[in-house]
């Protein structure tokens, strides 16, 4: 008997990350701002401000399905957080289109947040509105991934806890709109 390959279920159908949805994503972010809008850049490139160096253009779609492939791999042993931070973080190092890489990776790390949660988070600021709001954790989160790569080791700790603490902002508004007091009760040892 032939075995299928492993789809993971939530609740609105299957979900399976591909290279086709972050250059959808690409592309609808960037739609009417840039010529190379949804497609891996043509060329390599510098980052203004940053001292990573980019991967050259030709191993941009192989990097791109290893990271498809590593959170597809990890989807019922990593949580929602983990692999949003690890999107985070490596679609930011692969740096795989001319422009927009940092808005894609926060709406594909949301997207996938949120799919793999199973929840369609309220709240605001969202997410990708704190990061833009506060880049600073943002990069040091960045910097501490990209080093422990260079130990050989996948270590995205800082992104995952930046990322929580954005989430808890994020849902502690929409609790205070809604005029909960849950958060202050359990602060209070109630």
């Amino acid at each position: 008997m032939e075995s299928r390959p492993s789809i993971k279920r939530w609740s609105g159908g299957f979900f399976k990350l591909r290279p086709s949805l972050i250059l959808a994503l690409q592309r609808e972010a960037l739609s009417g701002i840039s010529a190379y809008a949804g497609n891996f850049r043509p060329a390599g490139l510098a980052i203004v401000g940053s001292s990573h160096k980019p991967v050259e253009a030709h191993l941009v779609p192989e990097l791109i399905e290893e990271l498809c492939d590593y959170v597809n791999d990890n989807w019922e042993v990593k949580t929602a957080i983990h692999l949003a931070a690890y999107i985070m973080w490596r679609l930011n190092w692969i740096h795989p289109f001319a422009d927009g890489n940092g808005r894609t990776s926060r709406i594909l790390s949301y997207v996938v947040l949120s799919i793999r949660a199973q929840s369609v988070f309220p709240g605001t600021p969202t997410i990708p509105e704190q990061i833009v709001e506060n880049r600073d954790p943002y990069f040091e989160a960045l910097d501490a991934a990209d080093a422990a790569r260079t130990e050989g080791r996948v270590d995205v700790g800082r992104m995952e806890e930046l990322l929580s603490s954005m989430l808890a902002k994020q849902l502690t508004s929409a609790d205070e709109r809604a005029g909960g007091i849950a958060f202050e009760e359990s602060a209070a040892g109630d």
